[in-house]
């Protein structure tokens, strides 16, 4: 229910026609490409037939969209479950429609068991559609939320230098501008500083504890624990690749990724988000 109940981190915005013509354009090429439920056995015009239930989906998406906008203008604050029914919605409005359609065409009864059958293969395909949709629009939500973090922090931090001290008796601090720290990794007894000096990576060694490291910079938000092994500067991430069960960061002028591993991955998107 915790889950539920969460704010939907994505924009809830209706759909919009080139939208609508997508998903009419799927369920066409779904049908006449692939042939499902014994429509290869049709003897008539598969492509006409096919770009008909394709309409019928877009008109569907269209007119379910401007129902839409009614309920987001009266709900201020939209949770995954208002997404979650919407979607639902939307998939059962497409089958009553579809399922019209398809008594109109083949002259098949109205009746429950059929309608039912009908249903249950919108929801299958409705569900693969919609849980893609929703992962590439989710990841390019998180791309652009990390590049306005990035552009921000950078700026605002240009001109602050972090120590990372060393326990050693006769060990020597290590001095940095924060925005040319890549990430730093746990090594048995030490700590590898990955820093950037000019455009190439340097390593050092420093004689310290990574829970030390994340205790000394904990005001430093841009700096995040992304492992039990990494530290890494969001600054300096290009890219992210990976999902739920974990991710590979790039990191500017770094041949090296840094794992961002599943424990942290919600960290991660909240932190972002």
């Amino acid at each position: 229910m915790s889950l539920l109940s969460r704010t939907y981190p994505l924009s809830p915005g209706s759909l919009n026609v080139r939208e609508s013509l997508v998903y009419g354009l799927v369920i066409w090429a779904i049908l006449y490409l692939f042939q499902p439920f014994g429509f290869s056995t049709y003897s008539g015009n598969k492509f006409l037939v096919s770009g008909i239930f394709g309409l019928v989906t877009f008109c569907c998406c269209v007119m379910y969209g401007l129902v839409f906008k009614y309920f987001l203008q009266r709900i201020k604050l939209w949770r995954i479950w208002h997404q979650g029914c919407a979607v639902l919605g939307l998939i059962f409005f497409i089958a009553v429609c579809n399922f019209l359609t398809f008594s109109f065409i083949f002259h098949f009864p109205i009746t429950l068991p059929i309608f039912l059958m009908f249903l249950y293969w919108t929801l299958l395909i409705g569900i693969i559609i919609t849980a893609a949709s929703i992962s590439l629009s989710y990841h390019q939500f998180l791309k652009e939320k990390m590049e306005a973090l990035l552009s921000n922090t950078t700026e605002e931090q240009k001109d602050i230098v972090i120590t990372i001290h060393d326990t050693n008796v006769r060990g020597n601090d290590f001095c940095i501008p924060i925005n040319d720290l890549l990430y730093v990794e746990a090594r048995k007894n030490n700590v590898s500083v990955c820093y950037l000096k000019g455009d190439k990576p340097e390593n050092v060694d420093v004689h310290t504890t990574l829970t030390a490291v994340v205790e000394e910079l904990k005001s430093y938000e841009n700096l995040f624990q992304c492992h039990r092994s990494f530290v890494v500067n969001v600054n300096n991430i290009t890219s992210a690749r990976g999902n739920s069960n974990g991710y590979q960061l790039t990191l500017r002028n770094c041949p090296n990724s840094v794992p961002v591993s599943r424990s942290y991955v919600p960290q991660l998107k909240a932190y972002i988000a």
